[in-house]
């Protein structure tokens, strides 16, 4: 027996696999059974829901999830078509009795993955003990029978939520043209039908059912952004508005046929939120962010909190209530106000609404916005090492404590989250081993690209000498 297919581990977004290998139906419903045995004893009788995206036999692993739920006494409920991730956690955080949410999707993954994110009943990330306790419960083998559970319907009533978030008059009366791309994914028809109720010209791409997603990944960057791009200068469009696989992640492509970095669009989404619908709080992000959104948060007068890497680090700042909006290094953004939980449809609507109410173009936005705060430049590199390596690095790394890098002496160096060192002009970089595969990634900022390369060569060059 092949005693590694037995061990099922959570990592920080949850359990994923291969089809061809352990994403199998029996791995599926073990995940399920130990899901239900925690639940159950904890909250006996409570709700749980649970999703899926277009993934291949998606819709047949919810129902087998399920029907295991439901013979721990929970009362399943299954969503009744493919849906996004943000839809899934509003329906479970709006249902006093639902004890959290399971969704079927390996969100931006390529199609040869599955996957299972476990969410709380207020539609967050669940703990790291929660998910440790589950890990503990997982059996060799999956309960033999299921029990009843029932379908509803999980997007109406949450997209009918999002149309009240946003000026429908202002965007009616622009009536902008809008590419939208669900890139084969759980968004499919949803966004699109949202935008056109609220008076968009809408040109959807990628909606027939493609279990291998076109040869692309569903993924909000380039170069799968490539067709989107191509569509919005094809049909003279405003924008374009992009979604991964299970919609809690989103792009936003210029009237150029330019897709924004999250350092351009989050900084814009910031701003509207703050001068647009008068928000106040704290901005929470991960060390790996760019530092445009801090010299935006301090411009707005918002507090800006940094934290390690990890959606669930953000979301525990989110539970003090104070806070306007969270955001991790690749754009996932989450409004408390709104949803714990990253939400790429709600990101796509404030981008409209923003362009409509503005009267410029995406693109005189971003210039704009450069003015006020500046620009920079950002980019990542990953080092695959042998594992071995890659453990002694994280073994060193926390004794490094480099007098200069690329030239300059840094003005602070922290160890929160890997080795980051800080210099005078707001330039920065971040030597991190990922904590799931021997990967070590090392990310640069700073004014220009050769300053910002040059960081990231020392960088790389301090991985292989520490080693």
């Amino acid at each position: 027996m092949d005693r590694r297919a037995e061990i099922i581990r959570f990592g920080a977004d949850g359990w994923h696999a291969r089809f061809d290998d352990d994403f199998t139906e029996k791995n599926v419903t073990r995940v399920a059974d130990a899901l239900g045995l925690v639940w159950a004893n904890a909250t006996p009788g409570a709700t749980v829901y649970v999703g899926f995206d277009t993934r291949h036999d998606a819709r047949r692993l919810a129902a087998a999830a399920a029907g295991v739920l439901a013979s721990y006494g929970l009362r399943a409920r299954v969503s009744e078509a493919p849906c996004p991730t943000p839809a899934l956690a509003w329906s479970c955080a709006r249902d006093e009795a639902a004890v959290g949410a399971v969704m079927l999707t390996a969100s931006e993954r390529s199609c040869e993955y599955g996957g299972i994110l476990v969410r709380g009943g207020d539609g967050g990330p669940v703990s790291r003990s929660f998910l440790d306790e589950v890990e503990q419960a997982i059996s060799l083998e999956p309960t033999a029978e299921g029990g009843p559970f029932e379908e509803c319907d999980l997007t109406s009533s949450y997209l009918t939520s999002l149309h009240g978030l946003v000026r429908r008059d202002a965007i009616a009366a622009a009536r902008p043209k809008v590419v939208v791309d669900p890139m084969f994914g759980a968004s499919t028809g949803l966004l699109s039908q949202l935008l056109s109720d609220l008076g968009c010209d809408v040109v959807e791409i990628h909606v027939e059912r493609r279990e291998d997603f076109g040869g692309i990944h569903p993924e909000p960057a380039d170069p799968w952004a490539d067709a989107c791009e191509q569509a919005v200068v094809a049909h003279g469009a405003a924008l374009g508005v992009l979604l991964d696989g299970d919609g809690d992640r989103a792009a936003v492509v210029d009237e150029r046929g330019a897709i924004l970095p999250a350092r351009v669009l989050v900084p814009l989404l910031l701003g509207w939120l703050v001068e647009g619908h008068g928000a106040r709080g704290r901005v929470v992000t991960t060390l790996t962010c760019s530092a445009t959104i801090g010299h935006q948060a301090e411009r707005l007068g918002c507090e800006t909190t940094s934290v390690p890497v990890g959606f669930s680090r953000i979301y525990r700042e989110t539970l003090e209530k104070d806070v306007v909006m969270g955001v991790e290094e690749y754009g996932g953004v989450c409004i408390p106000g709104h949803l714990r939980e990253r939400d790429g449809l709600l990101v796509c609507l404030l981008a409209v609404e923003m362009l409509a109410c503005s009267g410029k173009t995406m693109s005189q936005m971003a210039a704009e916005l450069e003015a006020k705060i500046g620009a920079t430049c950002y980019a990542r590199r990953d080092l695959r090492l042998d594992p071995a390596v890659s453990q002694a690095l994280r073994n060193v790394l926390p004794g490094l404590n480099p007098g200069e890098l690329a030239g300059r002496a840094p003005v602070e160096v922290s160890h929160a989250d890997g080795l980051r060192a800080q210099f005078e002009d707001d330039s920065w970089v971040l030597i991190r081993p990922s904590r799931t595969s021997s990967v070590v990634r090392v990310y640069a900022e700073a004014p220009s690209a050769p300053q910002r390369d040059a960081l990231l060569e020392a960088a790389c060059d301090l991985v292989r000498e520490g080693l």
